[in-house]
């Protein structure tokens, strides 16, 4: 994300193109040239208008929007290309085949495509992010794929994007959560995300178990772990298994439960993992791949969209004090005041 200022004078970045302003930024040319360029300018504006009154004197009109709009649409679109080739060029990508050691280079650099429109098992409302394209593509080729971005990146489209293939093939997934709020909220999430097939999503945590027989099964990742113990005959239908927060998985106390649920997933079943958090991407996708013997593709980003703001409310003060930006940027003003305001948790007469 870059600065929200522009840079200082002699910096070789182009201005915002403003409405009525052509995109394309130039330098100002000399006054002599000036004046030639101008009348070039009216010359070519006269000629244009010429044209148009000869060819267009008794048919509809269907000229384009006016001078200042459409440059405007245009730097807009060039903007928005180039934020989408920003975004495409900080993925990170490697497919993992069970072969393949841990410290060796990636087989593939070539980032998937996504699949024509027609052979999509669900569209969203919404341009898919470069990594979420990926991450779609891993898999229509019904392969394992890890998604490592940011918190609110969307994530969880791709776990949908799953879902969706395998209602559409009359078959069950499971979307595990490490406790029971997440679980709790993530079937309130997906009943609304599959409007239409509400009744398809079902909880399982424990204290709370409803429609016990959906096509997706929300639960904490302990239930799945129980639901293989006893070879539960649900996990005959399911095709994907969703895991969301699959870094818990270096958690001391509860990392096992993670690890003993991959290791007793049968191979046919694939595995989505979700994560915001999880440096050794790579090490865990080349243990799943030798695991299961099958490939398991790793899709990273470094790029945030929700810009991150860190606030403070000091103790006993009024209000909250921006003091770290979206840019990363540490601004002393606002801290300096937030300290000033502060109150001691003691005071003593």
């Amino acid at each position: 994300m870059g600065d929200a200022t522009a840079g200082a004078a002699g910096s070789t970045e182009s201005p915002p193109a403003s409405e009525g302003r052509p995109s394309r930024w130039r330098p100002r040319e000399p006054a002599g040239q000036q004046g030639a360029a101008a009348l070039g300018a009216q010359d070519a504006i006269k000629r244009a208008l010429e044209r148009r009154a000869a060819s267009g004197a008794g048919r509809e009109r269907t000229a384009a929007p006016a001078a200042g709009v459409g440059l405007g649409e245009s730097a807009a679109v060039q903007r928005a290309q180039s934020a989408r080739a920003e975004k495409v060029s900080r993925i990170s990508y490697a497919c993992c085949h069970p072969w393949d050691s841990a410290d060796a280079p990636p087989r593939s650099a070539r980032v998937p495509e996504l699949p024509s429109a027609a052979a999509r098992a669900r569209e969203f409302g919404f341009r898919l992010d470069p990594f979420q394209e990926a991450a779609i593509a891993c898999l229509h080729k019904r392969e394992s794929v890890l998604v490592s971005a940011h918190t609110s990146a969307g994530k969880t489209v791709v776990a949908q994007y799953a879902m969706a293939m395998a209602m559409n093939a009359n078959q069950r997934v499971i979307y595990t959560t490490p406790i029971k709020a997440l679980s709790n909220q993530k079937f309130r999430d997906l009943g609304e995300a599959f409007e239409g097939a509400a009744a398809s999503i079902g909880l399982m945590t424990g204290d709370v178990t409803v429609n016990p027989d959906a096509t997706c099964l929300v639960m904490t990742t302990e239930i799945l772990r129980s639901m293989l113990y006893r070879g539960a005959d649900e996990m005959r239908e399911v095709s994907w298994v969703v895991f969301d927060e699959v870094h818990y998985l270096r958690d001391k106390e509860r990392g096992v439960v993670w690890e003993e649920s991959i290791v007793l997933l049968p191979p046919s079943i694939k595995l989505v993992f979700l994560s915001a958090t999880i440096p050794n991407a790579r090490e865990f996708a080349q243990w799943v791949a030798e695991l299961k013997s099958a490939p398991c593709h790793v899709i990273s980003t470094d790029y945030r969209p929700t810009p991150l703001q860190h606030y403070m409310l000091p103790a006993g003060g009024k209000g909250l004090y921006l003091v770290l930006d979206e840019g990363g940027e540490f601004l002393e003003e606002n801290f300096a005041r937030m300290i000033a305001g502060a109150q001691p948790l003691n005071p003593t007469a």
